[in-house]
């Protein structure tokens, strides 16, 4: 299932890590288009890339792999300015 767990880190990019710790804040693709100014469609596509890279088959397992492969809880990172507005 986590076919990352017996690979090194994967280069991440800046971007991949904000849709990484929306993910993990439980954002869908349109909320976390909204927070970063991009198309629901381009998150698909970063989700995609994340998914190949960490080595799982689906999107909730990203934060999961994530932190298994890096080490790094990705809602340890302040979401408070990217989370605004969300109505929560």
């Amino acid at each position: 299932m986590y076919e990352a767990l017996t690979k090194t880190a994967p280069a991440i990019t800046d971007r991949q890590r904000q849709v990484v710790e929306l993910i993990a804040a439980g954002l869908s693709n349109d909320e976390i288009g909204e927070q970063l100014g991009i198309s629901p469609r381009t998150v698909k596509a970063h989700c995609d890339v994340l998914r190949q890279k960490l080595g799982v088959s689906r999107r909730r397992q990203i934060p999961v792999a994530y932190r298994l492969l890096t080490g790094l809880d990705p809602l340890s990172k302040s979401l408070g300015p990217t989370l605004q507005g969300r109505g929560d």
